[in-house]
């Protein structure tokens, strides 16, 4: 019988934290800028320290779990192996929700940026050559995606660096606050901690390239220490760029109610503290912004699909196919660019409020995963043991659960419509609970952990 095709293990953790990185977007910052100031009333940095501190504890908890099952599918692995299969389909079923529609939100990012530098050309014709792009690089390798991302992060952090020089230079001379040391960002007048909290809702997705970073386990030389060490690198580089842009964003500009446009408040403040050039600096790097977390979604979520195709819960001669030259998930690479020109038909808020729906339930269910597998299966119950796993996960979980119930009607209520269509799967495959859903075998997941070093011995 012809030996199934694989992923090759070629990613260490500098490449992977650059992926997640891409995801993540240092620059998505800007991106919500606007929005999450007039949410925080005035207290973006305060909003972004409680996300971040949400998120760290998340983001160990998915350290944890890649170490005991380091194969792909993040958080729909976990909940399935851990808690149950039905659960698991359903998680999944969640977080396909936010890895799918990224892409779309990637493609919005780079059109309105694109097309405002060059109106001429219909928004349309951008969506479809940057869908048909980001498909041809997904589909060649993870290894060319890898390069081209390289590049496209080492721009974002010269465009950072940029907005960062130009407005510590405006404050000292005499801009905005007038001052580098102030605590107004985080105890704004017109702010509180529900408005803080209101905010760190919304930048809920800003995080989620720790997540996204899991999903390349199988694809990454020694997972289990490769994935971990990179995931809270991707927490604390961008949660500590993200807290550092607003805190001097909000120094030299600190009247959010000055915004002409919430959507472009970044630009507002580049044009206002380095003139055009800054501003212009600025929109190229949204453009490279959207192409590498295009590039980084794009990929991810064609490696879901592929865990899920090979656990038989999606159809598995489909989507739990390895291209035998390329070794990518290409039909899923396909299926993703098709879904991805959905873009011409939505918008921001709603692919927004679907994005933070599923991304924060499937946080909710890795702490709980990290509790049921080490503090209650296997009995991790000695007093170091149950700080790391039962309080830590608690707190993450707890976080989380926070941050979701703070989220706008809009978001639950499509949510919620998701979510229902993911229970009505649930029965179909089940047959009305009759049969477990699908899942992978101990055997398989056994032999995925045994790969690394058969292909190392026989090297």
């Amino acid at each position: 019988m012809q030996q199934a095709h694989t992923f090759n293990r070629t990613l260490g953790v500098f490449t992977v934290t650059l992926f997640g990185l891409a995801y993540m977007s240092p620059m998505a910052v800007f991106t919500t800028y606007g929005v999450a100031t007039d949410a925080s009333k005035g207290m973006l940095p305060a909003a972004y320290v409680l996300a971040l501190a949400a998120m760290l504890f998340t983001a160990f908890s998915y350290g944890r779990m890649v170490k005991a099952y380091p194969i792909s599918g993040s958080a729909y692995t976990y909940t399935q192996k851990t808690i149950s299969p039905h659960a698991g389909l359903l998680v999944g079923w969640a977080i396909l929700m936010d890895y799918l529609f990224l892409p779309l939100l990637c493609n919005l990012i780079f059109v309105i940026y694109i097309s405002a530098i060059i109106p001429s050309v219909p928004k349309w014709v951008w969506i479809v050559g940057f869908v048909a792009v980001m498909t041809l690089i997904n589909y060649l390798g993870i290894k060319v995606a890898a390069r081209i991302n390289t590049l496209m992060i080492a721009f974002q952090v010269l465009a950072i660096v940029l907005f960062f020089i130009f407005a510590v230079k405006g404050v000292i001379s005499g801009m905005g606050e007038g001052t580098l040391f102030s605590t107004l960002p985080f105890n704004s007048p017109g702010g509180s901690i529900d408005t803080a909290i209101a905010g760190a809702a919304i930048l809920a997705l800003s995080f989620l390239g720790f997540d996204a970073v899991t999903t390349f386990t199988e694809e990454a030389v020694n997972p289990t220490k490769t994935i971990p060490k990179a995931i809270l690198l991707v927490a604390f580089i961008g949660g500590g760029t993200f807290i550092i842009i607003s805190y001097v964003g909000h120094l030299v500009f600190p009247d959010y109610t000055k915004f002409t446009d919430l959507d472009s408040a970044a630009l507002d403040i580049a044009k206002f503290i380095g003139g055009t050039f800054l501003s212009s600096m600025i929109a190229a790097g949204m453009i490279v912004t959207g192409i590498a977390a295009g590039i980084a979604s794009h990929a991810s979520v064609a490696r879901l699909l592929y865990a899920m195709g090979r656990d038989s819960v999606l159809p598995k001669k489909v989507f739990g196919y390895i291209h035998p030259k390329y070794n990518t998930p290409s039909n899923n690479v396909i299926i993703v660019g098709f879904l991805s020109l959905a873009s011409l038909f939505v918008g921001l808020t709603l692919i927004a409020s679907f994005i933070n729906f599923g991304a924060l339930i499937a946080f909710t269910f890795v702490n709980i995963s990290v509790i049921t597998h080490y503090y209650v299966k296997n009995k991790h119950r000695s007093f170091k043991d149950t700080i790391v796993y039962l309080i830590m996960p608690l707190i993450g979980a707890g976080f989380t659960v926070w941050l979701w119930i703070n989220l706008d009607r809009h978001s639950m209520m499509l949510g919620g419509i998701w979510m229902a269509a993911g229970f009505i799967y649930l029965v179909y495959v089940t047959k009305m609970f009759t049969k477990r859903p699908p899942e992978m075998r101990v055997g398989d997941f056994e032999k995925i952990n045994e790969e690394p070093e058969e292909t190392k011995m026989s090297s």
